[in-house]
């Protein structure tokens, strides 16, 4: 494992910055290899989920059964030495399941008292298998977790020890008996991930190893406190001014009602991405950075980070909806449209 530089990133010098950079890459390099020797593919998707927990965030996988999502969150938790829970979310799912709830217990001298009993939410890594098929009240409780890092249970207040990240996962094709989330909530994720179906090969090696008397395991190689360590990093990354406004610019360009928004954001789009999503970009764009090697973010790593970041943020109109048009063609046309350097 490696063993971190304890320097300020702020206040590196290029030399300290190089170590510091070479250092996060080669942890990433371990996590991914572990990764790998359980999930075939899905090399967009381990990073998008890699920046989730080096972000501070929480990702929104969207996919059909199947593909392996489970497993990967499962992966993930195990290469870092990490405590999982997985709760499956079901119409009669309540709060209280989630969260946990408060018990009366007799004690030793036959008194009898409340105790708090933690629910799976209590975890490192949160799976949140199919979370548009809860109630929204069940929902929100997931997600006020999420947002405030802390539960709240008769008036007592209970910490979720970092890192604490959640991984949702929702089916884009059966919509009978769900509760889409709303856009408030959906903005609560910093990244939406499309999980696609693997090509031929990937399958071929996928069938091999889930027929045969293989059972590969992943070992833990980056723990907890390295986990925050990485955060701190990328964090610490500088970003130029004209790279930051290019991510504004972007943003801005999701907003029908503006008067440099291009044609399809005014004709398709009812409500641009909010100031998340550009937190997301720039986020996401550190992290982009510090895998290839460097300590400054570029347009080119905004430019990746646009479609993960803002898909969930942008709603369609009905004009959009009725004529198939989805976020992502919007996004294409927005990245076309909108220059890197400042007018």
């Amino acid at each position: 494992m490696t063993q971190p530089a304890t320097s300020d990133p702020a206040q590196a010098d290029p030399a300290q910055a190089e170590q510091l950079a070479a250092e996060f890459i080669q942890d990433v390099k371990h996590l991914r290899h572990e990764i790998g020797k359980v999930i075939v593919g899905h090399d967009s998707i381990v990073e998008g989920v890699l920046s989730c927990l080096l972000a501070g965030g929480h990702g929104l996988l969207e996919g059909v059964p199947g593909l392996g999502k489970t497993m990967l969150v499962r992966t993930l938790a195990q290469a870092l030495d990490l405590n999982f829970s997985r709760i499956q979310f079901t119409p009669d799912l309540m709060p209280a399941d989630i969260i946990g709830t408060n018990i009366l217990v007799e004690d030793s001298g036959g008194g009898k008292r409340f105790e708090f009993q933690r629910g799976p939410i209590f975890a490192h890594i949160v799976l949140a298998d199919e979370i548009n098929r809860a109630t929204p009240k069940t929902q929100s409780a997931l997600l006020e977790a999420m947002q405030e890092k802390s539960v709240t249970v008769s008036k007592t207040s209970y910490h979720l020890e970092p890192p604490f990240l959640v991984l949702a996962t929702q089916n884009p094709l059966e919509m009978e008996g769900t509760y889409p989330l709303p856009e408030a909530q959906l903005d609560r994720f910093l990244l939406k991930l499309k999980v696609e179906f693997p090509g031929r090969e990937e399958m071929h090696t996928i069938l091999e190893r889930t027929t045969s008397r293989q059972d590969p395991q992943a070992q833990p190689v980056v723990g907890r406190d390295r986990v925050l360590q990485m955060r701190d990093v990328v964090r610490q990354v500088p970003v130029a001014h004209k790279v930051q406004d290019f991510a504004i610019r972007i943003l801005q360009a999701t907003h029908p009602d503006r008067p440099d928004a291009p044609e399809m954001s005014r004709k398709f789009v009812r409500y641009g991405a909010s100031p998340r999503g550009a937190q997301a970009m720039l986020l996401g764009a550190k992290i982009l950075a510090l895998l290839d090697g460097r300590f400054s973010a570029s347009c080119d790593d905004i430019r990746k980070l646009v479609h993960p970041a803002l898909r969930h943020r942008v709603i369609l109109n009905f004009e959009g909806e009725a004529e198939g048009i989805t976020t992502d063609i919007v996004l294409t046309e927005i990245l076309e449209r909108v220059p890197q350097e400042a007018p």
